[in-house]
């Protein structure tokens, strides 16, 4: 029996897209799922260039030695039922391919389980939806040594490419970084949906700006240094109108969901000890969005300012594409901070010039700011952030004014931008030799004793004072 390529199971939306690109790419892919009406429905509607299973012994069965097993299934428990399934019916030498949202510490135990069976694992973010997965994704695989050079022809066939012809997937690392960089991916995503939504807010409750004004605004932005799938899709869906006539945006409750990614870029930060400071209030704004029936109890009894933007609209736009590009900034060093000090801590050794170009194409956060973050890095491997690049730190000081006088306005004006306002402290924070933390010390040393070193000394040696 002629076997094929590769497997995939799971034919939800990004299983079966991406096997339709793999196909689309020359290769032969063996499907299954364990929903007899997805199997049905997807043996249904393309033949070419797959193989249908009706159970998991036939699958295996019809795929070709090593083989590789790419599964798209819900992150968590879900996963671990499909590896012990697996398991009794794997030789030596095969790869099993999570590409799932799954935490990075499950993939670190899903390797050492999987190499104690004698094959491979790797876990891979995969990011673009469901469009990028059938037209072209950013993929980040890690995990098991000697899995790259197995899964690599296909990996590389079917991802995104820059617009300088650059492959958007390569070798992550080993361990769980694959799926530990996929995680800030969404951090990061988190934050520039965030910002961009401030944006939107305050140009429609400030400056009573339409729909269409807000997209054509959104839509030159996106011709410059703010050019981004993100910024792209917010000018198509301001422009949206159905049939008659109704601005869907309109009528969408202001509530927010959240699977979780986020969340977990921001516990890794406490635990790594990184200001992720934007992400942060971007994880929170949904959680804020969400007490929908409260805010609008408070809309009534809370009180706030009377005053207006307080400047010709076209000036305070001008500003607050600072304000977003500022912002912006922050929120990607950031977050290739957490990844730069969690990679040092596993011993990853991340390629973060690497790592920015696998972002420039197919994944949710692609812009032109990739291309100067990966400039950043090659001219600097061991660049600690990314503010301190000369660069980029000229960029962020031209921005600085502007972005001050828009958060300013906003505040004045009662409308939230938390993630603007969070990452103009953390700017200021960071930019100041001295801080205020010599109190914070020495109010912790008065009532517990903890210790404080001395600006006259040695780092590392600590002193106490009996304050009483």
């Amino acid at each position: 029996m002629k076997t094929t390529d590769i497997g995939m199971i799971g034919l939800g939306v990004m299983g079966s897209n991406l096997a339709r690109n793999m196909v689309s790419k020359g290769f032969t892919v063996s499907c299954y799922d364990w929903s007899e009406s997805f199997r049905k429905k997807f043996s249904g509607q393309y033949k070419e260039g797959f193989v249908h299973a009706n159970d998991l012994k036939e699958f295996i069965k019809s795929i070709g030695r090593p083989r590789k097993i790419m599964m798209m299934v819900t992150a968590g428990a879900p996963v671990d039922s499909v590896l012990k399934e697996l398991a009794p019916l794997l030789d030596p030498g095969d790869v099993v391919i999570d590409g799932g949202n799954s935490e990075w510490e499950d993939t670190d135990r899903r390797i050492k389980f999987c190499e104690e069976k004698g094959f491979l694992f790797v876990g891979c973010g995969v990011s673009g939806g469901e469009e990028g997965a059938l037209h072209g994704p950013a993929m980040m695989p890690g995990g098991s040594a000697g899995a790259w050079e197995l899964i690599k022809p296909i990996f590389e066939a079917i991802s995104a490419r820059t617009p300088e012809g650059e492959v958007c997937v390569d070798w992550i690392g080993p361990g769980g970084s694959g799926h530990f960089v996929k995680m800030v991916h969404n951090g990061i995503e988190y934050g520039d949906m965030q910002m961009i939504c401030e944006t939107y807010q305050v140009m429609r409750d400030g400056l009573n700006m339409s729909n269409i004004a807000m997209s054509e605004v959104f839509g030159r932005w996106n011709k410059g240094k703010l050019d981004s799938y993100l910024v792209a899709i917010t000018r198509d869906i301001l422009a949206y109108e159905t049939a008659d006539g109704e601005q869907s945006v309109d009528m969408i409750l202001d509530t927010a969901g959240q699977k979780g990614s986020g969340k977990w870029t921001l516990m890794a930060a406490l635990d790594a000890g990184e200001p992720l400071t934007l992400i942060g209030e971007a994880v929170f704004a949904r959680c804020l969005s969400a007490l929908k029936a409260d805010r609008e109890k408070a809309s009534v009894l809370l009180a706030g300012p009377k005053t207006g933007i307080d400047v010709e609209a076209e000036d305070f736009v001008a500003e607050v594409k600072q304000a977003l590009y500022g912002s912006k900034i922050i929120s990607y060093a950031q977050g290739f901070q957490l990844i730069q000090t969690v990679s040092k801590e596993q011993g990853w050794k991340l390629d973060l010039a690497r790592l920015a170009q696998i972002w420039r194409g197919g994944c949710i956060i692609r812009s032109t700011l990739l291309r100067t973050i990966k400039e950043a890095f090659l001219r600097d491997p061991d660049l600690s952030t990314l503010l301190l690049d000369p660069l980029i730190a000229e960029s962020v000081g031209e921005a600085q004014v502007p972005w001050r006088d828009a958060v300013a306005r906003m505040t004045r004006a009662g409308i939230a931008s938390p993630a603007m306002s969070s990452a103009l402290s953390y700017y200021d924070g960071f930019r100041t030799a001295r801080g205020s933390a010599n109190l914070l010390q020495a109010q912790r040393d008065y009532f517990g004793a903890h210790t404080y070193e001395r600006i006259d000394k040695p780092r590392g040696e600590f002193f106490h004072t009996q304050w009483t």
